[in-house]
């Protein structure tokens, strides 16, 4: 459990003390995890076209996401709107609609990557007859550059501590988020009639769909990472339709729903729709989810 666990925050903890003072220097490191975020999906629908049983392992992927998309999503908008109710968030008014047609792009590019991935996998496997046993070898490689890379992003993201702490609204909001996600992969688990704490797992992804994916795929292999990416990436598509659709009314619900995404590819609608009161909430929320995803996730992996 410990080395594993080692494994993956040793890059993070090393990149988060890596200082980028430079914008062209963060600008390469945010464009380099970029490149590896698409390169590890593509490597993940490789690892998909690899399975045997093929068409009955897509299967169990599609009543995975399903199944968890579905429980999660009812618990964390039931709670959601309660937290509308009860702590209602001031929002500015903004005129006309907000076209969430690129960031939607954005996410279903990383989409493509998996079933570009699949297809050459398919290829290799059936037409070329090569070898792919080298797939998982590569996840984990790339997998520690991404994570040393991730590391170097948070700790040169500006968020100190004393802005965590003084936002609670944001703290609020991941908080509930964290809960109900939870209680939804317990629902989840109990239908699908999985163990407990794989159930906790894949609901610990929070939107992040690319870390998600991958852990969950290094650990319990390519049909659960898979489900778990798709999972994620749903809710990041729900969320950039709906926040133009519901901010002015159920503010709380816009920001907190899309998770982790709230500080990066939501951010830029959740301000244009709510004003930029709504940004350090947006931010601090994202963030604890962001940081909250390795550690919970590989906890409940390694149980």
């Amino acid at each position: 459990m410990f080395q594993g666990m080692l494994l993956i925050f040793t890059p993070l903890f090393v990149g988060y003390f890596i200082p980028l003072r430079q914008e062209k220097w963060q600008r390469f490191v945010s464009n380099l995890t970029n490149r590896l975020i698409t390169l590890i999906l593509a490597l993940i629908g490789v690892s998909l076209a690899a399975l045997d049983n093929l068409l009955t392992n897509l299967g169990q992927v599609g009543l995975l996401t399903l199944t968890f998309f579905l429980s999660i999503g009812l618990f964390n908008l039931m709670a959601l709107l309660w937290v509308d109710w009860r702590y209602p968030l001031a929002v500015k008014e903004q005129q006309g609609d907000e076209n969430s047609l690129p960031h939607a792009k954005e996410s279903l590019s990383l989409l493509v990557a998996v079933l570009a991935g699949f297809v050459v996998g398919l290829a290799t496997k059936y037409w070329i007859a090569l070898p792919l046993d080298w797939v998982d070898q590569a996840n984990t490689v790339i997998l520690m550059v991404l994570l040393l890379l991730i590391g170097m992003q948070l700790g040169n993201s500006g968020i100190g501590l004393k802005q965590i702490l003084l936002n609670r609204a944001g703290i609020r909001l991941a908080a509930v988020l964290i809960m109900t996600s939870w209680l939804g992969g317990l629902l989840a688990a109990l239908i699908l009639s999985l163990p407990w704490h794989q159930g906790l797992a894949m609901a610990s992804g929070f939107g992040w769909y690319s870390l998600s994916g991958i852990l969950i795929g290094d650990h319990l292999g390519p049909v659960y990472g898979g489900a778990s990416f798709l999972n994620e990436l749903l809710r990041e598509l729900v969320a950039l339709i709906s926040i133009p659709l519901i901010m002015r009314r159920f503010p709380n619900t816009a920001i907190g729903y899309g998770g982790a995404t709230s500080m990066d590819f939501t951010l830029p609608i959740i301000q244009r729709c709510g004003g930029i009161h709504c940004v350090p909430t947006a931010i601090v929320s994202g963030f604890i989810l962001s940081l909250s995803v390795p550690f919970m996730m590989l906890f409940f992996l390694q149980l």
